[in-house]
This record gives structure tokens, sequence and C-alpha cells, in this order.
């Protein structure tokens, strides 16, 4: 496993700590990287572009002129869609861009992103952030300390509201919680900065336990006559 060197928000040493080699040391899968991210996009639409069908629109509820006998083309409706001021055929309605992605793929996607950035020197890990009371000025100061240029994810718990609060005016830093951590969010980041308390490991599920064998019940052995002479007893 790699070792990184730990910070304090001064710029000080406060140790090291291994990277998870399984989530930070494994060859990026562009493809699912890319499957993932655009689901995500995706899913962002709002869909709500929506234009009124026939039904919808207001008026055309008389036949404009007879059925026969005027020379003219049948019309049932002035609000048939080759009227001008009709309902459009065929137009977009509310409706979802969500793409279905498995759940190993977003994992495969989230853990390729870090290690990419890891493999860049972009993962920084600090020990403690340790905001007294919310202060951008402080965050600004603390992020220069550290080295970190440019777009920067943060990655906090969610109880710590001084450190949520003192980058929340930031434009160019974002925010996220540990089970908020995606790979779109990672990728557009230029370094992703961890505590000690979030920097994630990879875990591997627990087998599953086999249940017990039932065993199989015994059937009664019929009682055999072993006398050879074949006779009865008087």
């Amino acid at each position: 496993m790699a070792k990184i060197d730990v910070l304090s928000p001064t710029g000080a040493a406060a140790g090291s700590v291994e990277l998870d080699e399984h989530t930070f040391g494994i060859q990026p899968n562009v493809a699912v990287m890319h499957q993932v991210v655009t689901a995500q996009l995706a899913a962002r639409r709002s869909g709500t572009q929506s234009t009124l069908t026939r039904a919808e629109s207001r008026g055309g509820g008389a036949k404009p002129w007879a059925q026969k006998g005027t020379g003219r083309a049948r019309q049932g409706s002035i609000r048939s869609p080759q009227w001008r001021g009709g309902g459009v055929a065929l137009g977009p309605k509310p409706r979802s861009y969500a793409q279905k992605t498995p759940r190993k793929m977003i994992r495969l996607a989230l853990r390729s992103a870090l290690s990419d950035r890891a493999t860049e020197g972009r993962v920084v890990v600090v020990d403690d952030w340790n905001f007294e009371v919310p202060s951008t000025k402080a965050a600004l100061v603390a992020l220069a300390t550290l080295g970190v240029q440019g777009r920067a994810l943060v990655v906090a718990e969610r109880g710590d509201e001084n450190t949520w609060k003192s980058f929340a005016n930031l434009p160019e830093v974002h925010v996220l919680s540990p089970g908020e951590l995606n790979a779109y969010d990672v990728l557009v980041c230029d370094y992703i900065v961890f505590t000690r308390a979030t920097l994630p490991a990879f875990s591997t599920p627990a087998p599953a336990t086999p249940a017990p064998a039932t065993p199989a019940p015994v059937e009664p052995v019929a009682e055999v006559d072993t006398d050879p002479s074949g006779e009865e007893e008087e």
C-alpha cells in the first residue's frame, strides 16, 4: 500500500497514513467512468419541456364547416396539428432521463477516479480542520498552505458544521460528506482533500454462511430370518 503524509491545516506534518490499494491503487477503467458520469449528467436533466396536443389546445370544439357540400377538405377541429394555432403532433412531453447503472459499475468508477487522482498526487489528507468558528478567510489560508490550487473537493463529516460553513462561500471548493462521494465530482476537481475520519477504504462483503444440512431420515430395517434350515420352531 502507498503511504501519504498527513498534514495539519497549518502545513505541519502530522504523521502518515496508508492509502487503501483497492481504492486508490487500481488501474482506472476509462470506459466505466465515462458511462457512469454520462448517467449522472443525464439524471440531472429536469425533463420538463412540454407542448400542447390538440386535446390540450384552447378552442376548436365546433366543426369549422359541414362535412360535405363545400368543396373543401373535411375538417373536424381548428386545433388539429395542420392548423395554425393548433396542437403539436408528437411533441416533447415531461419525461425522466435517468439511466439504470449497476452498483458495481458505480463503485468501480469511483475507485478509478480516486486512483487517477492519487497517481497524479492530487490527494491530500488533513489530520483535522479544527475550525473554532466558521471562517472563510481561515479556509482560504488552509488550502493555500496545503498547496491546493484550482477546483478542490473537500470531504468532511456531516456533523462538522464549522468546516461546511467555512468553505460554503468559496465557488471553487465543493464540500461533500463521505456517503455522497461520486466519480463525477472527483473528476471535475483538481484536488481531493480528506481527513483521517473521511478517508475511504475498500470493504469486501462478508461471505454468506451456508445453512446447516438437514440429515436424511433413517428408514427402519426389516427383520430377516437367518435360520438356514427354514423350519419353524415348535
